[in-house]
C-alpha cells in the first residue's frame, strides 16, 4: 500500500530505484538546513532528484514536529518528501509515511530517577552566570530529554551569540561532565548538537539506533541497504553525529553546511 502511494506521487519504488541498494541518511540542523531554520529550494531540488535515484531519510535528535517545520510546508508533509523519517533519532519512525515501531526514555528511566535529573539540571541552570537565558531549559522528547543552558525560546540572533559565547566558555561542555559525575551509573549518553542545546538518552539510542529499523525491515522481505551514506555536521567526538558517522555499517560524509552537503550529493550521484 505505501510503495502503491508512493509510486502515485511520481516517485520510483523503493525496490525499483536504479541504485537499489544504497540510502542516504541526512542530519537535519546544519547539514540539510541552516540551525533551526527552514530548508532551500535549491535543497529540496538536489533531494527530489536523489529520490529517483537511492533511498533517501533524514535522522534527527528533534521530533518530527520541528522536523516538519524545517522541512515541510503547509500541504507537504515531512514524512512523503522521505522514504525514511527518523525522529528521536529513530525512536520515532516512518517508512513511506507508516509508522513503525517506538520506544519511550521515560519507561527506560523511570520516574523517580527522571526527576533526579530534572532537579539537578535546573538548580545547575539556575546557578549559571551567562549573559542571556530564555526559556525551556528542558524538552522532554518520547525518545531523549534535550537540555539547553539558555532555554530553547532562543531567537536565532541570540542563539549565534550564545554558540560562539559556548564555543570560548565551554558551558555545555562542562555541564556535560557534571552529569555524567553525577549520573554515570545510570547507563545514559551526553551528546552535544546544534547551537544552543545537548541530548541525554540511554546509551545505544544514539543516531545508530535508526540503523536497526533499516535492518528490520530487510528482514521482512523490504530492500536490504548494503551501502549506507551518512551526512552530518557535528560528527566530532561528543558531537550527535559522531557514533552513526563512525559506525562500520556506514560511510561517514562530515560537511560544513546544505551547500557542502549538495556539494558531496553532485559529486556522488550526480544530481
Amino acid at each position: 500500500m505505501a510503495d502503491a502511494a508512493v509510486a502515485s506521487q511520481g516517485v520510483v519504488p523503493l525496490e525499483d530505484r536504479p541504485i537499489k541498494n544504497t540510502i542516504c541518511l541526512f542530519d537535519v540542523d546544519g547539514t540539510l538546513t541552516p540551525a533551526r531554520l527552514g530548508v532551500s529550494p535549491e535543497m529540496l531540488a538536489t533531494l527530489q532528484a536523489l529520490r529517483q535515484k537511492v533511498a533517501i531519510g533524514f535522522v534527527g535528535g528533534s521530533d518530527l514536529v520541528k522536523q516538519q517545520e524545517q522541512l515541510g510546508a503547509p500541504g507537504r508533509p515531512v514524512t512523503a518528501m522521505f522514504d525514511f523519517c527518523f525522529s528521536e533519532n529513530g525512536l520515532t519512525a516512518y517508512k513511506l509515511g507508516q509508522e513503525l515501531p517506538s520506544n519511550s526514555f521515560i519507561k527506560w528511566i523511570g520516574e523517580e530517577q527522571y526527576k533526579k535529573l530534572v532537579k539537578f539540571v535546573l538548580h545547575y541552570v539556575a546557578d549559571l552566570d551567562i549573559p542571556v537565558k530564555r526559556g525551556t531549559f528542558i524538552e522532554f522528547r518520547n525518545g531523549m530529554v534535550n537540555i539547553s543552558p539558555i532555554g530553547r525560546n532562543a531567537s536565532t540572533a541570540e542563539r549565534n551569540e550564545y554558540e560562539a559565547y559556548d564555543k570560548q566558555h565551554k558551558i555545555r561542555e562542562t555541564m556535560v561532565e557534571k552529569l555524567k559525575q553525577e549520573f554515570g551509573d545510570l547507563g545514559l549518553t551526553f551528546s552535544i548538537g546544534g547551537q544552543i542545546s545537548f541530548d541525554v538518552f540511554p546509551t545505544g539510542w544514539d543516531k545508530t539506533y535508526c540503523l536497526g529499523h533499516l535492518e528490520a525491515e530487510a528482514k521482512k522481505g523490504g530492500v536490504e541497504y548494503t551501502t549506507i551514506h551518512f551526512f552530518g555536521d557535528k560528527t566530532f567526538k561528543g558531537g550527535n553525529d559522531w557514533e552513526i558517522y563512525e559506525d562500520s555499517r556506514t560511510t561517514g560524509h562530515s560537511v560544513t553546511g546544505p551547500e557542502d552537503t549538495m556539494k558531496i550529493l553532485k559529486e556522488l550521484f550526480d544530481v
